[in-house]
């Protein structure tokens, strides 16, 4: 039988009240992007061999289209689940022992599937369309943030940090926005994607950025991130921040009419 917790301290209580804040805006931030979105869809496609090797490539089918609104609102729902799930009966004092830990495996499941899937609309709008080309990108970068899950697992609190994980997360998270900017830069294209889209791609770049520095941060144990729960609530203020932007940026300059 797994041995009782000490009861949660004011500011643990705090950062329960914190997360079903942000569950709820989340929550109600998707629900009303489904409410309000219309039918636009983006192309999901896949060239497949229709001969032997080496004749070129076959045909570039659509295999599906996807509809932009439930998509933007699909990593919305994501963050409202989880941040609802660590406030729960259930959940908070399984939270509360990974804090105590140093660690907060909760929101790497979490950031692996919403921030990829964030990556690959991202790359979407650009006009990558291969679904192999989609999944790979997911898969890079759900590593990348599996990376963060490892820096914290193996750096407890009480040891000096290794940093291997941390520059393997670096190098595997520079993939994803290297593709995205070749076709933002679309050498040998007469077509561009929509200004806005460089906006999204700096924007999102920029705090995409910032959950590595705040890890940075709490391992180099620099002023207040010597503290892992000012790390806790660093990330929980990006991550609000970034989706919201994110999703109403797609909104705001796709979905509207």
């Amino acid at each position: 039988m797994m041995p009782l917790s000490p009861p949660a301290t004011p500011r643990e209580s705090r950062l329960r009240t914190i997360n079903l804040v942000l569950g709820v805006l989340h929550g109600g931030s998707a629900a009303a992007m489904l409410a309000l979105s219309n039918d636009f869809s983006l192309p999901v496609t896949g060239s497949f061999l229709d001969g032997p090797p080496g004749d070129g490539p076959g045909v570039n089918d659509t295999l599906f289209d996807l509809p932009l609104g439930p998509a933007v609102a699909a990593f919305m729902v994501l963050s409202s689940v989880f941040h609802l799930l660590v406030a729960s009966p259930w959940g908070h004092p399984r939270y509360l022992r990974e804090l105590r830990a140093g660690r907060n495996r909760f929101r790497w499941v979490e950031y692996s599937l919403s921030a990829s899937l964030m990556v690959v609309l991202i790359a979407m709008l650009t006009g990558v369309s291969d679904v192999v080309a989609l999944i790979a990108l997911f898969g890079v970068n759900a590593s990348m943030i599996l990376f963060g899950w490892l820096m914290e697992t193996v750096n407890p609190p009480d040891r000096d940090p290794d940093w291997t994980p941390f520059w393997f997360g670096c190098v595997a998270g520079v993939v994803p926005w290297l593709a995205i900017a070749i076709y933002l830069w679309s050498p040998g294209s007469t077509a561009e994607p929509p200004a806005f889209v460089y906006g999204i791609f700096v924007s999102l770049f920029v705090f995409f950025n910032s959950f590595a520095v705040n890890q940075w941060l709490q391992y180099r144990k620099v002023g207040r991130w010597s503290d892992y729960y000012v790390g806790e609530r660093t990330y929980m203020g990006l991550s609000l921040v970034a989706k919201s932007l994110l999703g109403w940026q797609v909104y705001a300059n796709t979905l509207v009419g």
